[in-house]
């Protein structure tokens, strides 16, 4: 049998070393790509053969969500393992729902990352310990504002949370400070969320953004 192909999408490159050592341990499995970030990552999935993408959801360029989204349009068969620091039912629920097949946070032990790996090869799905009720949960409740969004809105969504400005999002998204400004009004209205400080507490309250200033995703 082949061996199992995985990338890494991730802008640590020291992760992305410890992912690879881990992975390549496990007999039948190969790391044939790493990247930095979600454009990259976007760019030569789309031209070359991967069985599962590793991804982590706060990258440069082109966010986690936007990534997800865009590959599973141009790269069907491939197979997209979100591997994140934040531990959100809210974010896994949406992450799943633009098609990933598995959620994993970066506190989960080490065996746990090979096993989601082999799970999702095997044709299920595999998530965080404990996230598959509280995403159930979350779905019995009233529909809620972030999931008006796009893929690449919430992104954005999420940075404006953190209280970066329209300025620092243009830089670190890679697109012009009027693109960024539409962006903004279009969360606001569809939102309802007038300021950064209203989406923060909206993030905090719905588990979008982990506590504490400037924690990762």
């Amino acid at each position: 049998m082949s061996a199992l192909r995985i990338a890494i999408a991730d802008d640590h490159a020291v992760v992305r070393t410890g992912y690879r050592r881990l992975l390549e341990l496990e007999d039948g499995i190969e790391v044939v790509a790493e990247f930095g970030d979600g454009d990259s990552a976007c760019e030569w999935l789309t031209a070359h053969p991967a069985d599962i993408l590793i991804l982590d959801l706060s990258m440069p360029g082109r966010a986690g969500m936007e990534t997800l989204q865009r590959l599973r349009a141009r790269a069907p068969h491939l197979q997209v393992l979100v591997f994140t620091m934040h531990e959100s039912p809210a974010l896994a629920a949406q992450a799943m729902r633009l098609g990933a097949r598995g959620y994993l946070t970066k506190s989960s032990p080490p065996e746990a990352l090979v096993g989601a790996v082999r799970d999702i090869a095997a044709g299920e799905r595999s998530l965080a310990e404990g996230l598959e009720e509280e995403m159930k949960q979350k779905t019995r409740r009233v529909p809620l504002a972030h999931l008006a969004l796009s893929a690449r809105e919430l992104d954005i969504f999420l940075l404006l949370a953190r209280g970066l400005s329209v300025e620092e999002i243009a830089a670190q998204g890679r697109m012009s400070f009027k693109t960024a400004a539409n962006y903004q009004t279009s969360i606001r209205k569809k939102t309802g969320l007038g300021s950064s400080l209203d989406m923060h507490r909206y993030a905090i309250a719905h588990g979008l953004l982990p506590e504490g200033p400037g924690a990762p995703l």
